[in-house]
């Protein structure tokens, strides 16, 4: 199952477009085709970026047409890189998409159909999860603490213990995110993955010949959560964008700065026919 840029109404974003997922509307947003002037053109969809929030808003409406979800249907997290997972309902949907989120979670979980999860990222990984048996959806942020807490596996976990799920029945795609060949860190990150992973972070840990740096994989770091929590390997997509590289169709954060507009990752469960 393959992640694939996509390209519909003019927004440019990225989907797992196999068969399997036609149940969850989803997809995860570029910088391109909205509205915003630079520096934050043009598909920015934060809303603390200090964009025009009427921007913002037609971003979210032009980006939800693209990727067959519901604008007025968003359910924003507030990011604190945590582990921390949200179960949310109906009730909990915004009444303005270019309004914050206010959940501090990291992760998002529902079984509602016609609940939009959205999360944000410029660097960081995003992780869409549905369960096609159960008609169940997660999206986490993983930044590198919160890859590091296993923020993956815990919303593949709520999914199973709140909500009846089988790790087997459930998809992942990991999106686009900073890759190993731009993400260059000093020894905390790899000692952050080792807390969490153990032995099984060091496949993901690269050091380089100056003393004190190190390359991280922070992709695949995840896709090993998820295949410790039990999620089939094959049940797992990975998009090999990386954000830092392709500044011309995403943001990069470790690359920009604040001069920029946010990305977002979403996903809404269907109707069942």
């Amino acid at each position: 199952m393959d992640i694939t840029r996509q390209q519909r109404h003019g927004v440019l974003f990225y989907a797992c477009m196999d068969p399997a997922w036609r149940g969850a509307a989803h997809g995860f947003s570029t910088r391109l085709g909205g509205i915003s002037p630079a520096p934050w053109d043009s598909l920015d969809l934060g809303a603390n970026r200090g964009d025009d929030p009427a921007n913002v808003r037609e971003n979210f409406v032009r980006f939800c047409a693209a990727v067959g979800t519901d604008a007025r249907s968003l359910v924003k997290n507030h990011q604190v890189h945590s582990d921390l997972v949200r179960p949310v309902t109906r009730a909990d949907i915004q009444s303005d998409p270019a309004a914050p989120g206010v959940y501090e979670a990291d992760g998002l979980v529902t079984d509602e159909p016609g609940v939009c999860l959205t999360i944000f990222s410029g660097d960081c990984i995003p992780v869409l999860l549905y369960d096609p048996v159960r008609r169940c959806i997660a999206a986490a942020h993983a930044g590198w603490r919160g890859t590091a807490l296993g923020i993956a596996a815990r919303a593949a976990e709520k999914m199973c213990g709140d909500y009846g799920c089988r790790p087997a029945d459930i998809l992942a795609a990991i999106g686009p995110g900073i890759g190993p060949c731009c993400f260059e860190t000093h020894v905390d990150v790899p000692d952050g993955l080792r807390g969490g992973l153990g032995v099984e972070a060091d496949p993901f840990i690269h050091p380089l010949s100056r003393a004190g740096k190190y390359q991280v994989d922070l992709k695949g770091a995840n896709r090993r959560w998820l295949e410790l929590a039990g999620l089939d390997p094959d049940h797992i997509s990975v998009c090999d964008a990386c954000t830092a590289c392709r500044l011309d169709i995403f943001w990069s954060h470790r690359v920009q700065g604040n001069a920029r507009g946010s990305m977002a990752a979403m996903i809404q469960l269907l109707p069942t026919p």
